[in-house]
């Protein structure tokens, strides 16, 4: 037992001596937000400025491009752990000026973060309340290692939880470690991972696989995509590790083919991972083999759900099948099949590392551990964070996120995505957790969280995320496929000014006739944010139809444009924008709308110099 104990140890000695070999290692951000800004372009010019190749302050320094940082906001960003630096907003033109500064040990003020409060300088991430007020365990490595080299994944213990398992522990401890800790599917059901590990594990057959769903196809979620791009291994750990727990020796990654570097870098990491022997035959030297192939998906939302998925895998259209038999009996390929989510898969090497009960001491009573949420919308700090369960929404906007921006106020948030609902002024103390939200109208989902000010108008974003979840739907149950598109019909007219009451009671019928009635979550889901809305923001709804006004003054065929005629001055410059032909008069005199004209476009308000323009 003593040689193989020391196999990944031995491992982790030389991973650790390849790491300080590098010297001052400075890590740039190369999520796919950074590299939007930038990211790649200032890897390429710290490195042809000689960075690496001549000695700063008495070391070497090594150029590290890493996976997403999660400051989105402030991308691109870049850390020097050993200097205690954090730049933000780094470009091109800033190369010279941050090598020289490594030089001579002043760093860039300008470069440095300002605290929106006290307009100070912060050198340290870590005090910066973005991240100063999360608890990283999943995205702990992001941003931390080289995502494509595996050196440094195992300097940072990866691959030693798959070691102690099949080496030290039963498939059915294993199991029961994830089972006590109280993991639970971070994908959006919130289903028991050790209960989902063990219908899997006592099925019988002769083959059994592992999926991962790296599907992630909610508007604004990026919580998959940045584990994929930025700490694969510890994902390829995870299925390793269930595919130990349930008897499988073979596993597919599901990922969108939107995710180009989540899949490059997925790539990588599965060859590295063959050539150490943590992947492929007799892991390790053990009877354990496990391989891992990738399927590129087409982005069709519907694939998220499981039975589709697999459909996809299979080479099928993406189509959901009705349950049961579920996956964890008759699956891929009609094998016992065990799926999880990115996230979930992530959780595992740590909770095997820390134990059952290290996991189970965060979160709440039914929901333990952390959870991560793409921060979005109309809030100062977006980006992707990762809190305890049963943090409230108020830590997550105004301390995490640092307020609503332009000073605003906070109207509501989106949280799930299009399967989700809605949460208003009301929910800012609700603990978010799988229960409390439920009991809101709303679910965790896979982690989208959507913050709206007032300057929204809540009818046009069910209208959006109706608008998504119609076109998404497979078409294979009547409830999905023609209920959703008579509720997006209804929500078109309610913001054109065309519905009724009886529409709107009409609306919340059909809402519930398809959340009873459809065959997959895509429809049982689809009428969250209209119902969710229409609970809290039912007057809203009444305005557009009764005043035919939207409060927000957001949707355009509701708008009422005019021209002061006191204040114009007959420049003509309204009317000659104006694309519709709706505005007349003379010049030098005041102009008027033709109202039966216009297309509420707004050009006319924008153009005007006099702000003789106005909406009532």
């Amino acid at each position: 037992m003593q040689s193989n104990e020391l196999k990944i140890k031995k491992m982790q000695d030389e991973a650790k001596q390849k790491i300080a070999a590098q010297g001052l290692r400075v890590f740039v951000c190369a999520g796919t937000g950074c590299v939007a800004n930038g990211s790649l372009e200032i890897i390429k010019k710290l490195r042809e400025a000689g960075i690496e190749a001549s000695s700063i302050q008495s070391r070497k320094t090594t150029v590290v491009p890493t996976g997403c940082h999660g400051f989105c906001e402030q991308g691109a960003l870049m850390i020097i752990p050993d200097l205690h630096i954090t730049y933000v907003k780094v470009k091109t033109s800033d190369v010279d000026e941050i090598i020289e500064s490594i030089r001579s040990g002043v760093p860039v003020e300008r470069l440095l973060y300002t605290d929106p409060e006290t307009h100070e300088k912060i050198k340290r991430s870590d005090d910066i309340h973005f991240y100063a007020k999360q608890h990283r365990t999943s995205l702990s490595n992001c941003g931390h290692i080289n995502p494509e080299d595996i050196t440094d994944a195992i300097a940072l213990r990866g691959y030693e939880a798959l070691e102690d398992v099949v080496k030290n522990k039963t498939p059915e401890e294993t199991v029961k470690i994830i089972t006590d800790s109280g993991l639970r599917g971070r994908g959006g059901g919130g289903f028991p991972t050790g209960r989902k590990w063990m219908f899997t594990q006592t099925a019988q057959s002769d083959k059994k696989y592992v999926v991962c769903n790296g599907d992630e196809g909610d508007p604004g979620a990026f919580m998959d995509r940045s584990v994929m791009e930025g700490d694969p291994h510890r994902l390829l750990e995870g299925m390793a590790i269930a595919g130990y727990a349930i008897g499988a020796d073979e596993a597919y990654i599901y990922v969108r083919a939107e995710y180009p570097l989540a899949i490059k870098r997925l790539r990588i990491a599965i060859k590295q991972a063959e050539e150490h022997n943590l992947l492929g035959k007799n892991i390790l030297g053990t009877n354990f083999s496990f391989t891992v192939h990738i399927k590129e998906g087409a982005g069709a939302f519907v694939c998220g759900e499981e039975t589709a998925l697999i459909a996809s895998i299979e080479g099928e259209r993406g189509m959901p099948r009705p349950k049961p038999p579920f996956p964890a009996n008759k699956g891929l390929f009609g094998k016992p099949t065990l799926i999880n989510n990115v996230e979930t898969l992530a959780n595992v090497p740590l909770i095997i590392l820390n134990g059952a009960e290290w996991f189970s001491s965060m979160g709440t009573k039914t929901s333990k551990g952390t959870k991560t949420f793409a921060l979005t919308g109309e809030v100062n700090n977006t980006g992707l964070i990762e809190v305890p369960m049963g943090t409230t929404l108020r830590e997550v906007i105004f301390d995490i996120g640092g307020g609503i921006r332009n000073g605003k106020k906070f109207k509501a948030a989106q949280i799930g995505g299009p399967s989700g609902g809605c949460l208003t002024e009301k929910h800012l103390d609700l603990p978010l957790d799988y229960d409390s939200l439920i009991q809101a109208g709303a679910m965790i989902g896979s982690g989208g969280l959507v913050v709206m000010n007032e300057d929204t108008c809540i009818v046009d974003v069910a209208k959006f995320f109706m608008n998504f979840t119609q076109s998404e739907s497979c078409g294979k149950c009547v409830p999905c496929r023609e209920g959703t598109k008579n509720m997006l019909k209804i929500l078109n007219d309610i913001t054109r000014g065309k519905a009724t009451m009886k529409d709107l009671d009409l609306l919340q019928e059909l809402a519930a006739d398809v959340k009873a009635g459809s065959l997959c979550g895509l429809g049982k889901t689809a009428p969250n944010p209209v119902l969710s809305t229409l609970k809290y923001f039912y007057d809203e709804y009444v305005a557009h139809i009764k005043d035919k006004k939207c409060p927000a003054g957001v949707c355009s065929a509701l708008r009422t444009i005019v021209i002061d005629k006191e204040l114009c001055r007959g420049c003509t410059k309204c009317s000659r924008n104006c694309p519709a032909g709706a505005i007349s008069g003379e010049v030098k005199k005041p102009h008027e709308i033709d109202q039966s004209k216009c297309i509420k476009c707004g050009a006319c308000l924008k153009s005007c110099p006099f702000k003789a323009i106005k909406e009532v």
